[in-house]
């Protein structure tokens, strides 16, 4: 039988593979990490298989009284459990993924989709009835999502909920859409800035995004280094080879191009130094790092970052070129970066004149180690 210090020490492995507890009950662990209860049985000797719910929010005790639950409700009725929940809010879920977002949905929105699912929703009503769950039920996922400081997740859960309560009424399933009634409670998302995205599991796939992105080379690259260095988008597509020290591993944007009308010195990452430094025998011929596909002689469009996102499934209000900095800002901040070193890496406006005009080297070292750090973090958010 399991105890919950084995299953915390299960290690992940290439494929997935399963930990048996007793009755039937075992649990699924997943390249990615994730620990999903599972129930076997059999009726008529042939073999079942239902979801309980994931771990640790469905924790080993509670899974031990489902299990107990389903496998008697199976014996009183005869019948599989699937045929005794098939009103379960994860059963219409999926069948709402199945018919409304795995046929006309990129790939990107699917697993965006289903993270959330996966993560923030099931978890909690999964295995209630569509008709037991109240407003109340639902607002509580809301608020705990609410308190991380996500509101944009949050309004997209809501959204989510929706959709599959809409589509539980068009089956049967559902009698009325609980989660409109909740519009009016959450926490309203700022209109000001450019949208942007906050979670590390969206982040993540959002890099995993970019570097599968098929087409060219150059678009591929400047979304990599614009997510590196967070400058902005303006600044990313008019940068200029001369600007760039790859063996000092540093970019120093002139002040005729900064917003503040200062030089900006971006310290660069190994990731931004080695994707610079691949790029530049394709494009050295041109004084720009990422020249225009109709002409060298011209920087690239103020459009093709934003277009590569809409071609990846991001619509603009979702996500955009100027998201990456607002992301860095919001991640640095989380996890304990001084916010002056931050600020001065934004190049966000200094108000006293005369530490404007010498603050560009400023915190310098403290940059160079920020900027690395942010770089491994993408690529462990990616690589998970």
């Amino acid at each position: 039988m399991l105890t919950d210090n084995v299953i915390k020490k299960a290690k992940i492995k290439e494929k997935r593979y399963m930990l048996s507890d007793s009755d039937g009950l075992y649990l699924e662990i997943m390249p990615s990490g994730k620990k999903y209860w599972r129930l076997r049985y059999w009726i008529d000797g042939k073999e079942y298989k239902h979801s309980i719910g994931q771990y640790p929010a469905v924790g080993l005790k509670e899974a031990r009284e489902i299990r107990d639950e389903m496998k008697a409700s199976v014996v009183r009725s005869g019948q599989p459990v699937s045929k005794l929940v098939d009103k379960t809010f994860e059963a219409v879920a999926q069948d709402w993924l199945q018919k409304k977002v795995f046929p006309i949905r990129t790939k990107n929105h699917i697993r965006t989709v289903t993270s959330r699912l996966d993560r923030l929703i099931l978890p909690y009503i999964g295995q209630k009835l569509m008709s037991e769950i109240s407003p109340t039920d639902i607002l509580a996922i809301i608020r705990m999502i609410e308190a991380r400081g996500t509101y944009e997740t949050a309004h997209r859960v809501l959204q989510i909920c929706s959709q599959i309560f809409r589509y539980g009424i068009a089956i049967g399933m559902a009698e009325r859409d609980i989660a409109a009634d909740l519009r009016g409670a959450l926490v309203p998302v700022k209109t000001a800035g450019y949208p942007t995205i906050t979670d590390p599991q969206e982040i993540g796939a959002l890099m995993r995004a970019i570097r599968g992105l098929n087409g060219s080379e150059i678009v591929r690259s400047a979304l990599l280094v614009l997510a590196y260095t967070f400058v902005r988008p303006g600044e990313l597509r008019t940068a200029k080879w001369e600007e760039v020290n790859l063996e000092a591993a540093e970019w120093r944007i002139p002040a005729e191009k900064m917003k503040m009308k200062r030089m900006h010195i971006v310290p660069l990452s190994r990731q931004a130094v080695n994707m610079l430094a691949s790029l530049r025998p394709f494009t050295s011929s041109s004084r720009f790092v990422f020249p225009s596909a109709r002409s060298f002689s011209r920087p690239m469009s103020d459009t093709t970052v934003n277009a590569a996102l809409r071609r990846l499934g991001y619509g603009q209000e979702e996500f955009t070129g100027h998201g990456f900095r607002s992301m860095a800002s919001t991640i640095l901040n989380e996890n304990g970066w001084p916010a002056d070193v931050i600020e001065r890496q934004l190049a966000h406006v200094e108000k006293n004149a005369v530490r404007a005009a010498y603050n560009h080297a400023e915190y310098l070292d403290q940059r160079r180690e920020m900027m690395q750090w942010w770089a491994d973090w993408l690529d462990d958010k990616a690589n998970i």
